[in-house]
């Protein structure tokens, strides 16, 4: 093994066990992994983007005034300005653990009961998440981005605990539309 790719793999094995010892273990058990990923992805957005964007926005507004929908409207421009304030943010850092009791979010746990099954799109490196589905219906899939996780090793480790749904093999639609359009 080539010297920097050791010192890259001690260096991760320093920062899982640093992350690992941010846990308690007499509460929710062994830590099998841990890793960090920023809260979203920032898309380069260029010229071209922004003006389609603002195309597209116009337009609305427009099929709003001459529909006599003024509810539509205000919702645009409230969508326009939270989601432009929003992008000029950079990401937070997200810590997350895989535990024997759970999984840990930003020091939020999660019980392995309150999810029905998991499933993970590798198509690296544009996409590698794991996706984890609750068991209520109220509640939305949690998508963790892996960075550079071993698919394989969190696999196994999950499969201990929970079903794997094999059906899922693309991302959901809702995450294709947003890569494409950039949001």
């Amino acid at each position: 093994m080539p010297k920097n790719t050791k010192k890259e793999a001690n260096k991760n094995e320093n920062l899982e066990s640093e992350k690992a010892e941010n846990i308690d273990d007499s509460d929710y058990g062994k830590v099998f992994a841990a890793w960090e990923f920023p809260e979203f992805i920032k898309h380069e957005r260029g010229k071209i983007w922004y003006a389609s964007f603002t195309i597209v926005f116009l337009a609305l507004l427009i099929y709003a005034y001459f529909s006599d929908n003024l509810l539509f409207a205000i919702i645009l421009v409230i969508f326009a300005v939270l989601y432009l304030t929003s992008a000029k943010n950079d990401p937070l850092t997200v810590e997350t653990a895989i535990t024997e009791g759970g999984i840990f979010i930003n020091n939020k746990f999660i019980p392995y009961e309150d999810f029905a099954n998991f499933y993970i799109i590798y198509y690296p490196p544009e996409i590698k998440n794991l996706y984890l589905e609750p068991k209520s219906i109220i509640k939305h899939t949690i998508v963790i981005p892996l960075e550079d996780q071993n698919p394989i090793h969190l696999r196994e480790i999950l499969l201990t605990y929970l079903d794997e749904d094999l059906e899922k093999e693309e991302i959901p639609a809702n995450e294709g539309i947003s890569r494409i359009l950039k949001l």
